[in-house]
């Protein structure tokens, strides 16, 4: 199954591949985040789900106990660098090495500002970070009841009030926003399905194979307990995680004013779905958010057999009948020749995507690093990675 049309968006071979969307539409959202390059930011959302302890839902860690410490030490990761000891070691994986290594290099390179958030995590990472007041982690998802609706409010308004200052400060900057949810691939299926997208088999994961099955488990389980809510907000607060919310209400804020990436996969899908919803509920347009906004993802992602979020946001735009589809891009990077095999574990479908990897790879490759370029880098921070956490 072919997740997206082979067609690059720039004259380089380095260029992204068009996922979804307009192919003129997103060549004009590319010059428009080539020109705000300048002042552009990176904004990390850490947050934590409960739903990550559940047996075989996730990879982002090899064991619940180690997710418990993963946004921590991915957020320590993209502040401090690899060379620099850390006050939380990364957890160990099944295979590979987190994408938080990627972002940290494509960072470095273009000298991008970076900016971490706590929208309610288990452990709070060791570097200077802004913290949502009353900000907690999610309960698991098959409870019904993830998070209080106040605390829904407050992360949305958090999220509108950066946005708005973002396009009142930097003007026409453009703004990358990922995140580090452990588990967070199941509270976005749980969100599109509560929506009414059919995301049956195509929403991925951090597991080689996404564990299908089992997540629609806990969300027949959520979605009953809680009665199925049909307000945004309080479905959020039924099943979802804090991190949607938060990134939700920065689109909103920003209003179309700037290129927005939205640096991940079908989490970032689920995100724009309700940010769709949301802005429809209050009477604001939404064919300028989808203008301005775009998905960046990595090609393990758009390439992966066992999901596929070229259709999946199709099933966005045709359930919520948005006037355009989303515009999503992924990530040429490859791995294969790369001497470290936990970076050729990609290659192979152990870790695909997080930390805003794919977007920050799309944003280099609009910058002019090439795809060789930021694979050889990325294995000198791995032989920095390991000086410090092997010696």
């Amino acid at each position: 199954m072919t997740a997206f049309p082979p067609q690059t968006l720039s004259l380089s071979p380095d260029g992204p591949l068009l996922v979804s969307g307009d192919a003129t539409a997103a060549a004009r959202w590319c010059d428009q985040a080539r020109q705000g390059l300048g002042h552009s930011a990176f904004l990390l959302v850490l947050a934590a789900t409960a739903t990550a302890a559940v047996p075989g839902i996730s990879a982002a860690g090899s064991t619940p106990e180690s997710r418990r410490f993963t946004a921590a030490a991915d957020g320590e990761l993209v502040v401090l660098g690899p060379a620099s000891p850390r006050p939380h070691a990364l957890p160990p994986l099944p295979a590979g090495v987190s994408p938080a290594l990627i972002s940290w290099v494509v960072l470095e390179q273009l000298r991008l500002a970076r900016l971490v958030v706590n929208a309610g995590v288990e452990v709070a990472p060791a570097v200077a970070h802004e913290q949502v007041p009353g900000c907690q982690p999610a309960a698991c998802l098959s409870t019904g009841r993830a998070l209080p609706l106040q605390r829904v409010q407050d992360l949305l308004r958090w999220g509108e009030d950066f946005g708005r200052r973002w396009v009142r400060r930097q003007p026409g900057a453009l703004l990358v926003v990922g995140e580090c949810v452990a588990g967070g691939t199941s509270t976005a299926a749980a969100i599109l399905q509560g929506l009414g997208v059919d995301e049956a088999g195509l929403v991925s994961g951090s597991l080689r194979q996404p564990p299908h099955q089992l997540r629609q488990q806990l969300i027949a389980q959520g979605l009953q307990r809680s009665g199925r809510p049909s307000a945004a907000l309080e479905l959020v607060a039924a099943v979802g995680d804090p991190m949607q919310p938060l990134a939700a209400g920065v689109i909103l804020g920003c209003g179309g004013a700037a290129p927005l990436l939205l640096a991940g996969g079908s989490q970032m899908a689920a995100v724009l779905a309700l940010t769709m919803v949301l802005a429809r509920a209050r009477g604001q347009p939404v064919a300028p958010l989808l203008r301005s906004t775009a998905v960046g993802t990595t090609c393990w992602v758009a390439r992966e057999p066992g999901s596929n979020l070229a259709l999946l946001l199709e099933r966005v735009r045709g359930q919520l009948r948005l006037p355009q589809a989303p515009q999503a891009m992924a990530s040429s990077l490859n791995f294969s020749s790369c001497a470290h095999p936990a970076l050729r574990d990609y290659e192979a479908g152990y870790v695909k995507e997080g930390v805003g990897a794919g977007g920050l790879a799309v944003v280099a490759s609009l910058a002019g690093l090439s795809n060789p370029r930021l694979a050889c880098l990325c294995d000198q921070a791995m032989d920095q990675l390991r000086g410090v956490d092997e010696p």
